[in-house]
């Protein structure tokens, strides 16, 4: 599976065969409604012309001034903003899994670090203002981890853990290994 760009202009040729005009005419459209907001822009889009929401924003953001989806190219560039506890505990968490999984890269996607073996991922981190989620990624991953998950909030897809966590190797490993067995 190839990595998308990220780039708004990737959507062009397709939003200019799809409607039917070139980009300069959707942004010549937009500049009336330069004063409005972007939900604004993005409904005259899909109800007036009936745009997707994915070619609706490419245009609107690009209007805008932002020719990017990718906002992190890198995990330094993704913990930057974050305090030095929580760099450590995503640290740690990346370092556990790739001493036992070498061969497993990070990767940024969805504007969060995920780390990938070839073209699977198996598992995402998501950094908030008071903790730390983590996305095992495979099917009934958290489901099977349950009865070791008590005393963590625990979503449907995500593991809420604490931004000084103590890491749990045992279960971090324990999960990264049932990801990549069903990956195989």
């Amino acid at each position: 599976m190839a990595e998308k760009s990220g780039e708004r202009s990737d959507f062009f040729p397709a939003i200019e065969k799809k409607y039917g005009q070139p980009m300069s005419y959707w942004f010549a459209a937009l500049k009336d409604l330069d004063e409005d907001k972007y939900p604004a822009q993005i409904a005259y889009l899909r109800e007036e012309h009936g745009f997707s929401q994915a070619h609706a924003n490419a245009v609107v953001m690009t209007h805008r001034g932002s020719s990017t989806s990718k906002r992190f190219t890198t995990l330094t560039g993704y913990l930057e903003p974050h305090d030095a506890v929580k760099k450590k505990t995503v640290k740690a968490i990346f370092k556990i899994i790739q001493n036992q999984y070498p061969e497993m890269k990070v990767v940024i996607a969805w504007n969060h670090p995920m780390l990938k073996l070839g073209d699977e991922y198996i598992l995402g981190v998501s950094v908030l203002k008071n903790h730390i989620l983590l996305g095992p990624w495979g099917d009934g991953i958290i489901a099977k981890f349950a009865p070791k998950l008590t005393g963590y909030k625990v979503n449907k897809k995500t593991i809420q853990v604490p931004s000084d966590w103590d890491v749990d190797e045992k279960l971090l490993l324990a999960m990264a290994k049932a990801c990549v067995a069903q990956n195989k």
